[in-house]
């Protein structure tokens, strides 16, 4: 399969996960990165493949349609896996443009580019084009069942709402245009390099300078948590085996509600720092007005990658989180 790879997003968190999973899986691989480099974006996480001559990297917004078009007739990539987008809930409430622009109008940007290029090189039947989303398009569960690729999407916040457009849009590139395409929806990520607004960084970031942690509502909001680099093993799979035109859904098998999780990831840390104030860092956390719109749950069924392409969630939670709990304290204490 493809050889000559670009990454759009490649310097944010799933993003240079999944590149570092790449160089050190493939020998015979080349990768562009392809980064606007927002403020969730930071290419310290690829420094150790700075100097590879197998890795790239070109900064660039997918926004820009020309930019997009030099940089695959330079590049000429026989795949592409998909993921930039903006991605936090809250900024798109707050200004919701940036998100349709980016995840909208980007991600037609970088269809309609492959596209035009795979078909002057006739590449059109093996060059594949892997487009990476969330499982926040198919709106919220009740308190049984689970997401399954034939679920309705139901989305409930404007950034649900740009990524399902964006689904929307691979899908019918693949069946009018006969695309070689795979599209992968996935739970809650957690790990390194996850920018400091997301859940888990914000708790040891506010815990460890002694801050009022937040919870939104009383906390009883479900998230089917997924390590990265598993997450970067289903992309791997589905990018390289996945049928063309199929979905595959990644989750963790992996449950919890929002304040058992700070509640967790409080314990950890007494455990790693040192007790917190009055001895315990559950004493920080503080509930706040839920956000509008906020999905009560999310879980995923990944039977079909797992029955399919032999996918396996290999994390051991309490292990891979004490991890992640000890590469944010380091960061954060520097």
């Amino acid at each position: 399969m493809s050889k000559r790879i670009i990454v759009t997003g490649g310097a944010g968190f799933i993003g240079s996960n999944l590149i570092l999973h790449l160089l050190e899986t493939y020998q015979e691989i080349e990768i562009l990165n392809i980064d606007k480099l927002t403020y969730a974006s930071d290419l310290s996480y690829l420094k150790d493949v700075e100097e590879d001559d197998r890795y790239t990297f070109h900064q660039l917004d997918i926004v820009d349609r020309k930019a997009v078009h030099d940089a695959v007739r330079t590049f000429k990539p026989t795949g592409i896996i998909h993921l930039a987008a903006e991605s936090h809930v809250d900024n798109s409430i707050k200004g919701p443009e940036p998100f349709i622009m980016s995840n909208v109008v980007g991600t037609f940007n970088v269809l309609e580019e492959a596209r035009n290029f795979w078909t002057e090189t006739e590449q059109m039947d093996s060059a594949r084009f892997h487009h990476v989303s969330t499982d926040e398009v198919y709106g919220s569960l009740g308190s049984d069942g689970f997401f399954t690729e034939e679920t309705p999407y139901a989305p409930n916040s404007p950034y649900s709402a740009s990524k399902a457009g964006s689904d929307h849009l691979v899908r019918a590139y693949h069946h009018t245009y006969d695309m070689n395409l795979v599209t992968t929806n996935c739970s809650n990520n957690y790990g390194p390099h996850q920018h400091d607004e997301k859940l888990i960084p914000t708790v040891i970031r506010k815990a460890i300078k002694h801050d009022v942690i937040p919870v939104y509502g009383k906390g009883d909001n479900v998230r089917d948590w997924l390590y990265v680099r598993d997450h970067c093993r289903a992309i791997d799979l589905a990018f390289h085996e996945g049928k063309s035109g199929e979905t595959y859904n990644v989750g963790g098998h992996n449950e919890w509600t929002n304040i058992d999780l700070v509640r967790t990831l409080c314990d950890l840390l007494n455990e790693e720092v040192g007790k917190g104030p009055d001895g315990d860092y559950q004493n920080l956390i503080t509930f706040v007005t839920d956000r509008p719109g906020h999905d009560m749950r999310y879980a995923i069924d990944p039977a079909k990658i797992e029955e399919e392409l032999g996918w396996q969630n290999t994390q051991d939670f309490e292990a891979d989180l004490r991890t992640t709990v000890k590469w944010y304290v380091e960061k954060f204490s520097l």
